[in-house]
């Protein structure tokens, strides 16, 4: 209680307060906003729209030149409907023009980052403080939802690095001042598994958050061992980074006694929604305006599925406006049960990731991989095919920025991540086809796991 109190009133806002972000701030206006009716809540999106599109016409040349040709008159408030007016961008345009796109004198300074890179491309982008600040803070209101405070003992099960460097350590030093515990979910081998589950009785977190499949597996592992946890202050799990399918729901619940919450998002573009109590996906409508469009780039009615096409409203160091997602979204005409007036979000179908098993048996998360393409310059796409777990076949579209060197970086890195034995066969192809479903599959492992555990992968339970 002490520890918790110190790191929720001291440590986390001081933190907050030297990395310039306004997070407590931004999150005291959540804390009004959400009970907003949704009249209100798109009246307080039209303002936030009128204001980012008035900064990115002024300072970012490749949005004032489709604002302009738009005909916008950013001189009174905006609508949704003039915000149609403005064309729809992709990933390919933000690659392509995104020195056009950045505001270079953003308040605060703008951060250089890259998305994940699990639909195959990596994105390079910059954000700013602002837009951290409403990541943080949405997420801390939405943990409220569920009785957990900034503060609370939280246990994390994300990516980490190999080895850790001189910054991962100082990371590892302010995740123990606020009160958090990361596990690393590259590394899932059955003994290791067996320690996250001692590490978590020890934590006695309020709150455990990671990955959807990484999280299904290790309930998965307890579940099999029979390890029953005494956790009497866990409120909630959640869930991110990809789709939640409802078997893996079941069993992170039997494993940890608690519900599980899901959330969704992007790094480009920030969280989206966050699961409530009462099992709804409340959007981040204060931070983000959300159009589901058809093939034909026209809105679907409510209850019908299409692509999310989202634009980030505090996202000023690199504006996203009107960027499809390539995520195949359901927007519900429901109101929130709980009271606010957040938009709620149907469902999401989005895309989803193998595990990867390194030489010695280790079960890790697909992204354990697709983070060393990602760091790779001039790879445009790629594909990992685990065909035994000393054979890997990597596929990649290059683009103009490839050398050759880049081979034995692929190949070091994966050594490094899967074990020395593992053989590389990396080829260079003009395309990467879609499967017969019509998806995307950029990581796919055709080793088997134990029968115990391959159910936590799995998409559906037949």
């Amino acid at each position: 209680m002490i520890k918790s109190l110190i790191a929720r009133q001291l440590v986390y806002p001081f933190h907050e307060y030297l990395l310039k972000r306004p997070t407590f701030g931004y999150l005291a206006e959540l804390e009004k906003s959400q009970w907003l009716s949704q009249e209100g809540i798109g009246k307080l999106q039209e303002e936030k729209l009128t204001h980012l599109l008035q900064k990115a016409e002024r300072h970012c040349p490749w949005h004032r030149k489709r604002i302009n040709e738009a005909e916008v008159d950013l001189s009174s408030p905006l609508s949704l409907h003039d915000l149609r007016r403005i064309p729809t961008m992709g990933k390919q345009d933000a690659v392509k023009h995104g020195d056009q796109m950045v505001w270079q004198g953003v308040p605060g300074g703008i951060y250089k980052y890259n998305t994940g890179g699990s639909s195959g491309e990596p994105l390079i982008f910059y954000y700013g403080r602002r837009r951290q600040a409403s990541d943080a803070a949405g997420r801390m209101r939405a943990r409220r939802w569920w009785g957990v405070e900034p503060g609370d003992p939280e246990v994390y099960l994300w990516g980490a690095p190999v080895e850790l460097n001189n910054t991962d350590r100082i990371k590892t030093l302010r995740d123990r001042l606020l009160n958090q515990m990361v596990l690393n979910a590259f590394d899932m081998s059955l003994e290791q598994m067996d320690s996250y589950a001692k590490a978590i009785q020890f934590q006695q977190p309020h709150c455990i958050y990671g990955y959807a499949s990484s999280l299904a597996l290790l309930a998965a592992h307890m579940l099999d061992r029979q390890i029953k946890l005494n956790l009497a202050d866990l409120k909630v799990v959640c869930t991110t980074g990809e789709p939640l399918f409802e078997h893996q729901r079941q069993l992170i619940t039997e494993a940890f006694g608690v519900a599980v919450a899901n959330e969704f998002g992007s790094r480009d573009l920030g969280f989206t929604a966050h699961e409530n109590s009462r099992g709804q996906l409340l959007l981040m409508s204060e931070s983000i305006v959300l159009e589901v469009l058809d093939e034909q780039g026209h809105p679907v009615k409510p209850g019908e599925t299409g692509e999310a096409v989202i634009t980030a409203l505090e996202s000023f160091a690199q504006p996203f406006i009107r960027y499809r997602t390539g995520d195949v979204v359901r927007l519900s005409d429901e109101s929130c049960e709980e009271g606010r007036g957040l938009h709620v979000l149907g469902e999401v179908m989005g895309r989803t990731t193998d595990f990867i098993v390194g030489v010695d048996g280790t079960i890790m998360h697909a992204l354990a991989v697709i983070y060393i393409l990602r760091a790779i310059d001039g790879v445009a796409e790629f594909k990992i095919i685990q065909h035994t777990v000393k054979d890997i076949e990597v596929r990649v579209v290059p683009n103009a920025r490839w050398r050759d060197e880049g081979r034995l970086e692929i190949e070091t890195g994966l050594k490094k991540r899967l074990g020395q034995e593992v053989r590389v066969d990396l080829n260079l192809v003009e395309q990467i086809p879609v499967e017969a479903s019509g998806k995307h599959r950029y990581v796919v492992s055709e080793v088997k796991l134990t029968d115990s555990l391959k159910k936590a992968s799995q998409q559906s339970i037949s």
